[in-house]
């Protein structure tokens, strides 16, 4: 499996931990920010002997898409009601956490201080021939938000890694600053006191902000638009076993098309900690919008 996007980064670095060169972090650091993606193709994570039959759907509960592992508490929640298998998705979602936070820290100093743990997940299903509603259709384009966890100008920086020998194909869509052109005009500004609702019925965690409104809508009007999805801009990138990829998902459209047994681990990052804010889906969208959003 090869690739050729032009929108990845590609850096030799075979190391989750470690210092990198000064112009390598300075390359890093605006390729991402600049809306590419960070592409290790000889960063592999492997597994112990005895953790390899976690390669298998088996290990998750059948309910949910996705395995998730909360590292600052240690709570696992999707897998199969199975001790040892609870323990060992335990010990590999804890040490990939600690690696994806080690090569953040190596790769983007600049952030090392402001990492806020998110989730980290692991998805033992393949992506392709997953029946699901259009609005949890990953294979379709798309920005991340959470309607549950609002971020308030944070960004969303994810750190990905292939397990066994099943490699990802990802479509990498237009530059955030079309797509925010295209579907916030439309976008419709949250009612006063709708977000101290949310807050206070806890269907949301936290206060969400008119940001977080207006991105929740682009990433719904985005996968809904049948049209968007067939004719937008379009490069496809493919990782294979053994590699491992690092993204601002908030910022950069994206679909998975295909793939099995793939770790994620999400971080939010201030949008302080940027070397260039103007980036930052916060400021185009005010930009765009012509007021403020937090």
């Amino acid at each position: 499996m090869s690739t050729n996007s032009t929108l990845l980064e590609t850096l030799p670095e075979d190391s989750w931990t470690g210092d990198f060169a000064p112009d390598t972090v300075s390359r890093a650091t605006a390729a991402l920010e600049g809306g590419q993606v960070l592409y290790f193709p000889h960063l592999a994570f492997r597994l112990e002997e005895a953790e390899q039959p976690l390669l298998s759907e088996s290990v998750g509960d059948g309910k949910s898409k996705n395995i998730s592992f909360d590292p600052a508490r240690g709570i696992l929640r999707g897998a199969a009601e199975d001790v040892a298998v609870s323990r060992a998705l335990h010990g590999v979602l804890d040490r990939f956490a600690k690696q994806a936070r080690a090569l953040v820290s190596g790769a983007l100093p600049g952030y090392k201080d402001h990492l806020e743990w998110g989730l980290t997940s692991y998805r033992p299903a393949r992506v392709e021939g997953r029946v699901t509603s259009w609005r949890k259709d990953d294979t379709r384009l798309h920005v991340d938000a959470f309607p549950s966890r609002p971020t308030r100008g944070r960004r969303i920086l994810r750190v990905f890694a292939n397990l066994g020998e099943s490699g990802r194909v990802w479509h990498l869509g237009e530059a955030f600053e079309a797509v925010a052109g295209r579907f916030a005009p439309a976008a419709r500004l949250p009612l006063p006191g709708s977000a101290w609702i949310l807050e206070t019925l806890r269907i949301v965690k936290g206060r969400r902000s008119a940001f977080d409104h207006v991105m929740i809508q682009i990433h719904d009007r985005m996968k809904a638009d049948q049209g968007y999805q067939e004719q937008a801009i379009r490069e496809q990138a493919e990782f294979p076993p053994g590699s491992a990829w690092i993204v601002f998902t908030d910022q950069v459209s994206h679909a998975a098309l295909s793939g099995q047994f793939a770790l994620e681990q999400t971080f939010f990052v201030p949008i302080t900690a940027l070397a260039k804010q103007e980036t930052a889906p916060l400021r185009v969208l005010e930009k765009t919008l012509g007021r403020g959003l937090v």
